[in-house]
């Protein structure tokens, strides 16, 4: 069989599965078996296939992924993500479009000490929704920044899905981690700017209202309270990976004692709240890692039937240079990211993207930090980004998927942005990760 055959085979199958509503593991699955039997010389292909996979599930690296999990889910049970979100509150006082700033500031942070964007985002609409129709903020004030900051936790550490990523493109998962780090604060910066200049165009999207200004000490003694002890957290995780103390699986760790050291100072440490983050956390990271025990083995048969080498071949005949062919990439995954969720369009295209990135000459961690951002991207791109549903859900009653795209517009015009200026100063994304080395 051919290349091209090959390929539309395996990769056409993937995508035809998916189409039908089958689940993701379950289309990988089927499709490995499928290119095993042709490929790979039927039942001992089999045996070889369990045996990769299980290798593959069972990796140190893939340890970070649900101790990240559980220290954003005791975050958020325990009480301590609303007590940074009221200290910021009285630190920005009146300021017109308040709290679509403090969206912006606390769901920042929240991703620092998360790494969730679907919990960032669910925890940002359910808190901010409310207020903010209370105060007669319009509709794209509310959803747009909620939307935006919720997908930061994608590139700023400790991303689950920067640490899967890494793992499976062979990449320095402490080093792609802390290259998050100044793209991610330029992107909150942006989002900053953006409701500035939304604010300004029309000053009735955010009210001002008056509101009872806290005293200095009250906002020092708030801060110092409530939020100077975060810091632990975001030392433990980045800080000590920063610095070459801890790997980014001691870090996890380190980042978990420290959610839990500080519930318990603040006394916030229940029962409940440990049962509820272990289930949750147990849930998503049990469906990431069947996904990826579906799709370990997808690169390699893609790899044995000659696909990946004959589209790798065609991919580089053509007389274009790396930046033609970047924009081709991130547009694959931006129209990918209209259709499937984010771990499997990683998965579908990291065995043809990697190497082409080797051919290229490109550093494999400045791309993975693009190919964050086009994720990012991904989550807000109708028809079926993940957080635009997730939105209409803790949105304001009525919202509709077409008002959370609109509201969603100018936000992705700043990841636009963001990647084009990555494109253009590289070091942006790699001055901390050769600081470290």
């Amino acid at each position: 069989m051919d290349w091209p055959q090959a390929a539309v085979l395996l990769l056409g199958g993937i995508v035809v599965l998916m189409a039908l509503g089958v689940p993701v593991a379950f289309a990988f699955l089927t499709i490995n078996i499928v290119g095993v039997l042709v490929f790979m010389g039927g039942m001992a292909g089999i045996d070889q296939l369990v045996d990769n996979a299980s290798g593959t599930v069972t990796t140190f690296t893939l340890v970070p992924v649900p101790l990240f999990m559980i220290m954003g889910e005791l975050f958020f049970h325990t009480g301590l993500a609303m007590r940074v979100f009221d200290a910021l509150d009285k630190c920005l006082g009146g300021v017109r479009g308040r709290l679509s700033y403090l969206t912006v500031g606390g769901g920042t942070l929240f991703a620092t000490l998360s790494g969730s964007s679907m919990a960032n985002t669910a925890m940002l609409g359910s808190l901010m929704t409310p207020e903010m129709l209370k105060r007669g903020y319009k509709k794209h004030m509310i959803m747009g920044p909620i939307l935006a900051t919720g997908g930061l936790a994608m590139i700023i550490p400790p991303s689950t899905l920067a640490v899967l990523l890494g793992s499976l493109a062979r990449i320095d998962v402490g080093a792609l981690l802390i290259a998050g780090i100044v793209p991610g604060l330029i992107l909150a910066v942006l989002y900053v700017v953006t409701i500035r200049i939304l604010i300004a165009r029309d000053p009735d999207a955010a009210p001002g209202y008056a509101t009872e200004r806290a005293s200095l000490s009250e906002i020092i003694r708030a801060f110092a309270v409530n939020v100077l002890p975060m810091g632990l957290i975001v030392f433990s995780v980045i800080g000590l990976i920063l610095l070459g103390w801890a790997t980014p699986t001691e870090s996890a760790a380190f980042g978990v004692l420290s959610v839990v050291v500080l519930a318990i100072c603040y006394r916030a440490l229940t029962w409940d709240a440990i049962v509820k983050s272990l289930t949750e956390s147990l849930a998503v990271t049990a469906m990431m890692f069947l996904i990826i025990l579906g799709s370990s083995t997808f690169s390699q048969v893609l790899a044995f039937s000659g696909a990946t080498s004959g589209l790798l071949s065609w991919a580089t005949s053509f007389d274009v240079g790396p930046h033609v062919m970047l924009f081709a990439m991130l547009l694959t995954l931006i129209v990918l990211g209209m259709f499937m969720d984010q771990l499997s369009m990683m998965m579908l295209t990291l065995p043809i993207f990697m190497p082409l990135i080797q051919s290229l000459g490109l550093d494999p961690i400045w791309f993975g930090v693009v190919m964050l951002l086009a994720l990012e991207l991904s989550l807000a791109t109708p028809p079926f980004g993940m957080l635009l549903f997730l939105m209409v859900g803790v949105g304001p009653p009525g919202t509709t998927l077409g008002e959370v795209a609109r509201a969603a517009a100018p936000y992705i015009a700043c990841t636009l942005l963001l990647i084009l200026l990555l494109v253009l100063v590289p070091e942006i994304a790699l001055f901390l990760p050769n600081l470290m080395n």
